[in-house]
């Protein structure tokens, strides 16, 4: 049952109680005692809203930052990325593999702000080896939601 509740409020999170019940044939509470006991578990660890930024009069910088760096003995990946991860730029941050070790996603209101980010707090701290920073032109699909309007041909048809 777990997993059905989830690939649905994954999609939805605003689903009815009820209708959501309805919709795996279970009691409402039996449902609700699974989604709270899925929290407390940290399984689902919150709901969001997925917005269009674009669509709104608010300007907003996104930027995918690839960090390279040396641990340090003892602390490892995950105290870095904990380091990382406590400023209030940082939206996201994943340990990859390849080329570089993190991948940190930033917002902020001008690419200046982004760019202030990166020489000022990422790139000093000592266990920062280099950044490459990308900014985010356009989104055309988050979170499985697309955002890009459909264009629609306006050529003339042709026929023999």
């Amino acid at each position: 049952m777990r997993e059905k509740i989830l690939a649905v409020i994954e999609k939805n999170s605003r689903i009815d109680l009820k209708d959501l019940a309805i919709l795996l044939g279970e009691s409402e509470t039996a449902i609700a005692n699974e989604i709270a006991e899925m929290e407390k578990e940290r399984i689902i660890c919150g709901y969001h809203t997925l917005i269009n930024w674009d669509n709104t009069s608010d300007e907003k910088v996104v930027a995918l930052i690839e960090v390279k760096v040396t641990p340090q003995r003892g602390m490892g990946f995950d105290k870095i990325a904990e380091r990382i991860y406590q400023y209030s730029e940082v939206n996201a941050v994943y340990l990859m593999s390849g080329a570089f070790d993190f991948t940190v996603f930033i917002e902020g209101r001008t690419m200046r702000q982004v760019a202030q980010f990166v020489s000022e707090k990422l790139s000093p701290m000592e266990s920062v080896l280099s950044t490459a920073t990308h900014f985010v032109l356009k989104k055309y699909k988050d979170h499985g939601t697309v955002l890009a309007e459909e264009t629609i041909d306006e050529r003339m048809l042709i026929t023999p």
